[in-house]
């Protein structure tokens, strides 16, 4: 499977997936901490992929994203962005409101 592919199977596979540099319990960068400690404060249960062990995700991502840092949060197959977006949505309530309006969906 191509890499591309592999990165479209992951999102459409899970609600709630961020690309991040390590892991919830050990993030490998500050941004990526920021960004696992907002999705909890929204109290929704997540996947991820560490994109320190996957490079050709690293790689490709940000291609196919059209963004170029991580982390990558995507919503119900939606890219919603990076940290700095995420923080913003968040205090705007805004972040809680559209996790809460895929959990209803589904």
């Amino acid at each position: 499977m191509n890499t591309i592919k592999k990165i479209e199977e992951q999102i459409k596979k899970n609600k709630f997936l961020l690309y991040m540099k390590g892991s919830p319990d050990y993030p490998s960068c500050t941004f990526s901490m920021r960004a696992v400690q907002i999705i909890n404060l929204c109290k929704v249960r997540f996947a991820y992929i560490d994109v320190l062990k996957h490079k050709d995700i690293r790689i490709n991502l940000p291609k196919y994203s059209n963004w170029p840092t991580f982390p990558q949060f995507w919503v119900n197959c939606q890219f919603i962005g990076g940290y700095d977006i995420m923080k913003s949505l968040y205090f705007e309530g805004k972040l809680q409101k559209m996790l809460n309006d895929v959990i209803k969906k589904n």
